[in-house]
């Protein structure tokens, strides 16, 4: 591909990570409630599930959900109700002590498997995105080329920069635990699980193009 087109990738991938997304708000919580060692284990469980993803769509399984209703429909109904799960389980995640998180670490409630675990579902349980990367990717792939090569190469950009701005929410979260009262963060655990509810609601409600 051109180095204009992959200029253009890079630009329209860093504004759609950019957005808060069900990863992005898992970044921040973890960060508040487990550190930055929680937070690291959940960034790769959502890199690995962006990673799947995109395999997916290179595969051409894209279009097999696109065109079945009843595979998009189990998906989607999963994907609502982990969203709905998680974010109790949010409300209910106390914010770290702070005392305790700067002399140990490892202390922290919120354990790195159940993070890289709870981010990897939230991945591959929202059909969205893999209609998403179904049609957004092709726009970029040169046809008269090798597309596995490009597939490869675009897959690897988008996930690096999905990586690095988690990790920029994931640092907020545990600022916030340096700098905030207690009751602030709680505050903003909450409006993560709040924030999860709403992506759920949206979730619910969306139809595939065409349905």
């Amino acid at each position: 591909m051109s180095l204009d087109t992959l200029l253009l990738f890079i630009l329209a991938s860093t504004a759609l990570a950019i957005t808060p997304g069900p990863t992005m708000l898992l970044a921040l919580s973890n960060g508040i409630s487990g550190g930055m060692r929680a937070a690291a284990w959940g960034i790769a469980g959502a890199s690995l599930g962006s990673s799947i993803v995109i395999a997916t769509v290179a595969l051409g399984l894209g279009s097999l959900l696109a065109a079945s209703e009843w595979l998009f429909n189990a998906i989607r109904v999963a994907g609502v109700l982990y969203l709905v799960w998680l974010g109790v389980k949010l409300w209910r995640t106390p914010p770290a002590d702070v005392g305790a998180a700067l002399a140990d670490s490892s202390a922290r409630p919120l354990r790195g498997r159940l993070a890289l675990l709870r981010s990897l579902a939230v991945a591959l349980s929202n059909p969205k995105s893999l209609l998403f990367f179904a049609a957004f990717l092709p726009q970029f792939v040169d046809i008269a080329h090798p597309q596995g090569p490009q597939y490869l190469m675009l897959g690897a950009v988008f996930v690096a920069i999905d990586t690095l701005i988690m990790l920029a929410y994931a640092t907020a979260g545990t600022q916030a635990v340096r700098w905030l009262s207690q009751r602030s963060l709680r505050a903003l655990n909450r409006g993560c699980a709040a924030g999860m509810w709403l992506l759920a609601a949206t979730l619910a409600i969306w139809r595939r193009p065409g349905a």
